[in-house]
């Protein structure tokens, strides 16, 4: 096994550039923002991008955070991949990492400028600094479990949906962290709450909605995703549980696709049926 590191100032578009570089090189792995991944997975770490603050996320990108290098080294060991690309802001900090991950010296460092045009730089500061956007090279529908209760979506389709779930050759993520150049990002489960009440009055069979209950799975602070309750009043005549399921996938599409959270449970309760004179 060796290393190669991808270096440049921060929003300058490495993780961008990540699998471009990493195919060029014939690397299996990548190291970024304290991840490990290795055919489009994720397989071991937390990325610095889930931290409350600019200085956490510093620590966990350079895997100082207890426990935090032990399970990536253990990872790697694993894995066992011919090449690793580390990416870093500079020298100092890649050469950190592989030393704190007890990975063999970087045989080669490329540089982020000698790899994009200045326009590209200035692009990618724009979407950094402006926007708030952070890109992950990983696909949506792995990244998902893992970042619940931030805004993620496919890079190919930013603010659209996305026509299939599977996973593509090369797919990146943009996610927006809870720290960011605008502050915090938070959604309130009253905007939860009004997806749900939204998506399942628009379903023809349903004559009524009750009680919406939101409520998230925790795993010390980190939030790993929701479950939504809701009763609801069916028209009689039709198929319980198609409509049911119907409900069930509607909403989990729509909660996840506006709000980028990980919906784990959907749970309908039929309180009663309509029966029309």
């Amino acid at each position: 096994m060796d290393v190669i590191a991808l270096v440049g100032p921060s929003g300058t578009g490495k993780s961008h550039r990540a699998l471009q570089v990493a195919q060029e090189h014939h690397a299996d792995a990548i190291i970024d923002d304290g991840i490990l991944i290795k055919d489009g997975k994720i397989l071991a770490g937390t990325s610095a991008k889930k931290e409350q603050s600019k200085i956490m996320a510093v620590r966990r990108a350079i895997f100082v955070l207890p426990g935090h290098a032990e399970e990536v080294r253990k990872a790697v060991q694993e894995a066992k991949p011919h090449r690793i690309l580390v990416l870093g802001t500079s020298e100092n900090m890649v050469h950190k990492i592989t030393k704190i991950l007890k990975l063999p010296s970087i045989a080669q460092i490329i540089r982020i400028e000698d790899i994009a045009s200045k326009s590209d730089l200035e692009k990618a500061r724009f979407f950094r600094l402006k926007e708030g956007k952070h890109i992950i090279p990983v696909p949506t529908i792995e990244l998902k479990p893992h970042f619940s209760g931030y805004l993620i979506d496919p890079l190919q389709s930013f603010f659209k949906r996305s026509s299939t779930r599977r996973r593509r050759l090369g797919e990146k993520s943009i996610v927006r962290p809870v720290f960011s150049y605008f502050g915090k990002l938070i959604i309130d489960d009253s905007v939860v709450k009004a997806i749900v009440n939204s998506e399942v009055k628009a379903k023809s069979f349903v004559s009524k909605v009750g009680a919406i209950k939101v409520s998230h799975l925790k795993r010390g602070d980190e939030d790993q995703g929701l479950t939504i309750s809701c009763e609801v009043t069916l028209t009689y005549g039709n198929h319980i549980p198609t409509l049911i399921a119907q409900i069930q996938q509607r909403v989990r599409d729509e909660v996840e696709f506006m709000t980028g959270m990980n919906v784990r449970e959907i749970n309908i309760r039929v309180k009663a049926l309509y029966v029309e004179a």
